[in-house]
């Protein structure tokens, strides 16, 4: 038996990233990972998935290379390769973190764990030995989270015709026809990934616009866009019955009053993510569990059994990798005993990296009304900002929302290029309570997209420039 500082149960970015700010504190730690280290985030989710999208952006812009002077013969779409680029992504990054661990001296103890009693973790290596090791600080859980299916509508995950984000990502060939089914923005990215590569899709969505969590003017605009590239929308659809065959699934929905049949090759279903909280010993050990299933935890991340920490998706959502990585960071330094800055939930980003991009912080404007709050809205169009012309991706827009009175910046939404970059000026406001009038104090060069939030923020004081 092994003695650490700190056992981290998951190596993804909440897991990897405690697991080295605790090394760089000075304890002793180890993670116990069963797969390659990185997660979900590395290995089966944002980091190929971006990938893809990459290779999507450019199978787009080659549409429009006659524009630019660039005559191309005989291009030919290839969805093999490019699955197979994100794969060898996925493999340098989870390598990069490996790295990592041994710049560190994070020891990375290979298989499944489970809590064992105290603070003991027990693991089951792939030859089916167990092994026990203790911690002498605490035990920090960061399993993760997993894709689901929607056994309610007939949707069971087979891997072949009905599948989740994994499997397309070990997928040869797109086929000719997908539904998927969720608009968030896991459905919405690979809707863009598989338009991109000549697959028909029609996205179907129970809520009655795209990216339900985000502002409905972004809604609004990502929706024109897609439907401009051939996207179907099936919105405030219910599927009613589900024909799951060897080769293809028929889909019966009601949509906007009317009945839709969808015969599809395949259907991706992009309805959410579930803990994994099964097989770790949680009774066991008292840790409990929220109404939702996730594992409860206080403002210092720790679980109802002192010593066990929770970060991460199994800690709640939003299940983001970010978020993750901060409640990692974060984790570390409580358990050093180290100064530390709590998680600021309120001011997490999110993004989407479909095309245009979706990128926002703070309140929707649906959130303001509901909150009685005294707002102005600032709003600045791509089509009016030079960058974008030159780059010719237009559509989209910046959108601030502030507060009336003083200035604050209440949130801010962004659609159209890069804007899950440009997001990060509008964090750093808002964790440091800058107004309105001193982001506008910022010189934002020019020609550049950047400029495109000055002039929202303009707007938002009624002295917008450019439009």
């Amino acid at each position: 038996m092994a003695t650490y500082d700190v056992i981290f149960l998951g190596g993804g970015p909440a897991g990897y990233v405690g697991a080295i700010r605790a090394s760089q504190l000075g304890l002793s730690a180890a993670v116990i990972e069963r797969e390659a280290l990185g997660g979900t985030c590395v290995l089966w989710g944002c980091i190929p998935a971006k990938a893809l999208l990459e290779s999507a952006g450019l199978a787009e812009k080659l549409k429009k290379a006659k524009e630019h002077g660039i005559t191309l013969d005989g291009v030919h779409l290839d969805f093999g390769p490019a699955m197979k680029r994100s794969r060898a992504v996925s493999t340098q990054n989870s390598k990069g973190v490996e790295f990592l661990f041994k710049k560190w001296k994070v020891a990375w103890i290979k298989g499944t764990g489970r809590l064992a009693g105290g603070k003991r973790v027990a693991v089951k290596g792939a030859d089916g030995k167990e092994e026990t090791h203790e911690a002498k600080k605490a035990v920090v859980i960061s399993t993760g989270s997993r894709v689901k299916g929607l056994p309610q509508a007939g949707l069971e995950l087979n891997k072949t015709t009905v599948v989740s984000s994994d499997e397309v990502l070990i997928a040869e060939k797109a086929p000719k026809t997908m539904a998927v089914v969720g608009a968030g923005a896991v459905g919405c990215e690979f809707a863009d990934v598989f338009a991109a590569f000549g697959t028909k899709v029609t996205i179907v969505e129970v809520m009655d616009r795209l990216l339900p969590i985000e502002d409905a003017d972004c809604s609004a605009e990502l929706g024109k866009a897609f439907k401009k590239r051939g996207i179907e929308q099936l919105l405030g659809a219910k599927i009613t019955k589900a024909d799951v065959r060897p080769n293809g699934v028929t889909l019966h929905v009601e949509s906007g009053g009317q009945k839709h049949t969808l015969e599809v090759e395949q259907v991706l279903v992009a309805a959410g993510r579930a803990p994994n909280v099964e097989g770790i010993g949680l009774k066991e050990a008292g840790v409990q569990l929220t109404d939702r299933g996730f594992i409860k935890v206080n403002q210092r991340l720790e679980t109802t059994t002192p010593g066990i920490y929770a970060i991460g998706d199994v800690a709640g959502p939003p299940m983001l990798a970010h978020k993750g990585s901060r409640e990692g960071h974060v984790v570390a330094e409580i358990i050093a005993g180290a100064p530390y800055h709590p998680v600021n939930y309120g001011n997490i980003p999110s993004a989407t990296y479909c095309h245009p991009e979706v990128a926002s912080i703070g309140l929707t404007e649906a959130q303001c009304k509901e909150q009685k709050l005294d707002y102005k809205i600032g709003k600045f169009p791509f089509s009016a900002n030079g960058r974008a012309r030159t780059s010719g991706e237009t559509d989209g827009f910046v959108k601030i929302i502030r507060g009336a009175k003083h200035g604050e910046i209440l949130g801010a939404h962004l659609v159209g290029p890069h804007v899950t970059e440009l997001l990060h000026e509008l964090v750093v406001a808002r964790e440091n309570e800058f107004t309105v009038e001193e982001i506008d104090l910022a010189v934002h060069a020019h020609p550049t997209l950047s400029e495109a939030v000055a002039e929202a923020v303009l707007d938002s004081m009624g002295k917008m420039l450019h439009a």
